[in-house]
């Protein structure tokens, strides 16, 4: 009721000086011509004391005083005009300002009504920090969250691959503690879009590997339940993400994951500084930067930040597969220099700085594709030592190796 009160005070004011400047139609001191016949007039009576005084001559003083009345009559004729021209009946006056006054309080609230929060309070930003954690900290389970997701058809898939898989079902509940049967079904309920068969067997990977599971199994996890949810991260989730990043804080699925869920439970502001570093230290490449190109616009808007510009896809140092491709015109001795010398620039610079697991892989790759398998041996070996334990990065490294037919 104050808020009423309080604004229907203000348009009342501002409606009231709007009808007071209608209705009084013209201004105290007349129109600025007003001003010029009284000088007109004093210039007329100087002119007579100058005369009578000897300072002018009389023929002087004659044209001066026909000049200064042409200006005084002229001046008179515009003030007789604005006088005429600003009056106006007091019942126009009257209808005009009422016009007003209902346009301005009626327009006004009648927007208000359609557009604005009737009874919402004021929310200066402690208060929204502290509803976000309410919202982080009260928000609904995983089987809540699964519970609102509905019913989707069977995936059509193959008479024999379903047999396959329902097989593989069968024998993983015979033999629970089968740890490869486990990531077989984990893979194949995946695959079928049953992700919450599929985070089922993964929690039993990571029961069964114990303390030997890696950031990857815990993030694998997350994903699949946010799957399972519809895009949700629940807290179960996020348990599994925070032990993922525990393990290791550069798990690209974790921190979209862990970016997601920040939005959704209102600090998009955090989860668009999440998103922005993972987006700078990722590889075209990896499976998470489509997704994250496709919605880190909307939270830079939801976070404030207008200036952002989604930056080009870069492929990265060191020769792709494209400018390969490219170099098939050029002669074998300078297709050979461009990528020997594209390929010593990674070389360096791993050397010298390091680099991310795609780089090193790009660099077994391209020295395999120049068929210096000695060398892509020799950097395969070095990149296990740099990345010894870290099972993620070691993956596409290892995946680059059997490609170049390098691996041990």
């Amino acid at each position: 009721m104050l808020f009423w009160i309080l604004t229907g005070a203000v348009a009342l004011v501002v409606a009231a000086g709007l009808a007071f400047s209608v209705i009084r139609g013209k201004r105290e001191t007349g129109p600025a011509e007003a001003f010029d016949l009284q000088v007109y007039r004093d210039q007329l009576i100087e002119i007579d004391a100058d005369a009578a005084r000897g300072k002018i001559d009389p023929e002087e003083a004659e044209r001066l005083r026909v000049e200064i009345s042409r200006r005084l009559l002229a001046a008179d004729a515009k003030v007789q005009g604005d006088s005429i021209a600003s009056a106006q009946p007091a019942g126009a006056s009257g209808a005009v300002a009422a016009l007003m006054a209902v346009a301005l309080i009626g327009g006004g609230f009648g927007l208000y009504t359609l557009l604005g929060a009737q009874g919402y309070e004021d929310l200066p930003l402690q208060k929204r920090l502290a509803a976000a954690q309410r919202t982080l900290n009260d928000r609904g389970s995983q089987a809540e969250a699964e519970a609102n997701i509905p019913t989707l058809p069977p995936a059509d898939v193959p008479d024999d691959y379903g047999a396959l898989v329902e097989r593989l079902r069968t024998a993983t509940q015979e033999r629970p503690d089968d740890l490869q049967g486990q990531l077989l079904l984990a893979r194949s309920e995946a695959a079928l879009g049953n992700y919450k068969a599929a985070y089922a067997a993964q929690q039993n990977i990571i029961r069964l590997k114990g303390d030997d599971a890696s950031a990857r199994d815990y993030a694998d996890l997350a994903d699949m339940m946010v799957l399972a949810a519809g895009g949700y991260v629940s807290p179960e989730a996020q348990k599994a993400l925070e032990r993922a990043l525990s393990m290791d804080a550069r798990n690209g699925v974790a921190r979209f994951y862990g970016g997601l869920m920040m939005a959704q439970t209102g600090r998009p502001d955090i989860g668009f500084r999440m998103w922005e570093a993972l987006l700078r230290d990722s590889q075209p490449s990896d499976p998470w930067v489509e997704p994250l190109r496709a919605q880190i616009e909307e939270m830079a808007m939801r976070a404030g930040q207008n200036r952002f510009t989604l930056p080009p896809l870069d492929g990265g140092p060191g020769p792709s597969a494209e400018d390969i491709a490219n170099a098939a015109d050029m002669s074998p001795e300078d297709r050979q220099a461009m990528i020997r010398g594209m390929v010593d620039q990674l070389s360096n610079r791993l050397a010298t700085e390091g680099g991310p697991p795609q780089d090193w892989a790009r660099l077994i790759s391209s020295l395999a594709t120049l068929g210096d398998t000695d060398q892509a041996a020799a950097i395969w070996t070095e990149a296990q030592r740099v990345f010894e334990g870290n099972e993620d990065a070691l993956a596409p490294l290892r995946t680059a190796a059997e490609r170049a037919g390098v691996a041990e």
